[in-house]
């Protein structure tokens, strides 16, 4: 089981990462800076084509406002394909811009999580997202 972790800012990956190995849970937890490159990954292309046939992540943590391809975006086309139809993605954003959750959800979204300001808050936010998402939620079969 693993994380993908979808997030261009350094200081909120550094902050998700910390919170997430705290739990001492022993899933690996890959990162993409943009939305091309979580794409790329999911979709095991280009720099992640030696990827091919490995299994889906567990759960895809997306940001909104990434470069290159926004979050929206790439929900909309996992959602499209086949193999990540099913995919479990929680929008993981510093945006509280209505349009945005509603956007998301419309996408197919599975959560939609606002990162809290306070850092404490913040680190118990992302850890009760990786209890839920790789222990307490029973996913959906993907990739048949």
């Amino acid at each position: 089981m693993s994380i993908l972790l979808v997030e261009d800012n350094p200081q909120d990956e550094k902050l998700i990462l910390r919170s997430l190995k705290k739990m001492n849970l022993a899933n690996q937890i890959d990162v993409a800076r943009d939305g091309q490159q979580a794409l790329d990954y999911l979709f095991q292309e280009n720099e992640f084509a030696s990827l091919k046939g490995d299994p889906l992540p567990t759960v895809v943590l997306l940001d909104i406002n990434l470069p290159r391809v926004n979050g929206l975006e790439v929900l909309a086309k996992l959602r499209d394909n086949p193999r990540t139809k099913l995919l479990p993605v929680v929008i993981l954003t510093s945006s509280d811009d209505e349009r945005d959750r509603l956007k998301s959800y419309e996408n197919g979204a599975n959560s939609f999580v606002n990162k809290p300001l306070e850092f404490s808050e913040f680190a118990e936010t992302v850890a009760r997202l990786g209890v839920y998402w790789l222990i307490t939620n029973k996913p959906a079969p993907i990739g048949i």
